[in-house]
């Protein structure tokens, strides 16, 4: 793994816009986390940002993190093969949430420049996985980015939006969905914690009890058993992927200027055909 001057980037909350990715070449330690409760004031504050932080520390904290990856490993390359469908080169790009970095072990220097790397949990950015672009580590929340707007070419996020409280609105895109079978639901709810996925909703229960706890997994597992007795979690994954324009890309073409109605669509064959025997 490279990073810059073989440091990390910590920042403070920035005033309005924030900081320019040029202009972070500063070497200081700082805290980037926001303070509790500070969202904007038209989010809704679901959940708390200072406990997701400390879950995804402790989770990074552990001997063998790795074992529970399988899931932000599959979803990291699979995010990483879509920005290898846009055939330009990224000279900066961002990961939102990044974690360990599981869609940057996946891209290589002839797609992307240089990589910002940001996350919430500060033991994360100390545990990256080996990778071979350039890369910044930045310690942010999420919802308080430290960059001006037009700073990159292509913003990515993987497994994070969703303990955001202040997204801009509701992402309304495809789904894919991903089925692991785990031997019974405690299993389950221990690669949660070990992925630092725990639950971090201000209206939580501080405690569930023991009965509670086994009648919900004896319940699971009648309903949702398969044939050799492990049960399924399926796990709901939205892609996004946007980008900024480049020269090198071809323009879409202007409003009106199609010969060809999308009525006409199902019958192309036939007047590709036509068109031959008109020549």
């Amino acid at each position: 793994m490279q990073r810059l001057g073989g440091l990390w980037l910590l920042w403070r909350r920035p005033p309005a816009a924030g900081v320019a990715a040029k202009d972070l070449g500063l070497r200081e330690v700082a805290s980037g986390v926001s303070p509790p409760g500070s969202t904007s004031p038209r989010a809704l504050n679901i959940f708390d940002r200072d406990l997701k932080r400390k879950q995804k520390n402790w989770a990074a904290r552990q001997p063998e993190p790795m074992r529970f990856d399988y899931l932000k490993e599959e979803v990291g390359s699979q995010i990483a093969d879509r920005v290898y469908d846009i055939t330009r080169n990224f000279s900066l790009a961002l990961d939102v949430g990044c974690g360990r970095g599981y869609i940057a072990q996946h891209l290589n220097k002839e797609t992307v420049g240089k990589f910002f790397q940001v996350d919430i949990a500060e033991n994360a950015l100390k545990n990256t996985l080996e990778m071979e672009i350039p890369t910044v580590s930045v310690l942010a929340d999420e919802e308080f980015l430290p960059f001006k707007e037009n700073t990159f070419d292509l913003v990515v996020s993987s497994l994070s939006l969703h303990w955001v409280n202040d997204l801009p609105r509701a992402l309304e895109q495809d789904t894919d969905e991903i089925q692991v079978n785990y031997p019974g639901m405690f299993e389950l709810m221990e690669d949660l914690q070990g992925m630092g996925e725990s639950n971090c909703a201000w209206n939580r229960k501080a405690l569930l009890h023991r009965d509670t706890m086994l009648a919900a997994a004896a319940v699971y597992r009648e309903m949702y058993r398969n044939e050799d007795g492990s049960v399924p979690a399926t796990y709901q994954i939205y892609y996004m992927i946007g980008w900024k324009y480049h020269d090198s890309q071809a323009r879409p073409a202007e409003r009106g200027s199609a010969t060809v109605s999308f009525g006409e669509l199902g019958k192309i064959n036939n007047l590709m055909s036509q068109g031959k025997k008109s020549q």
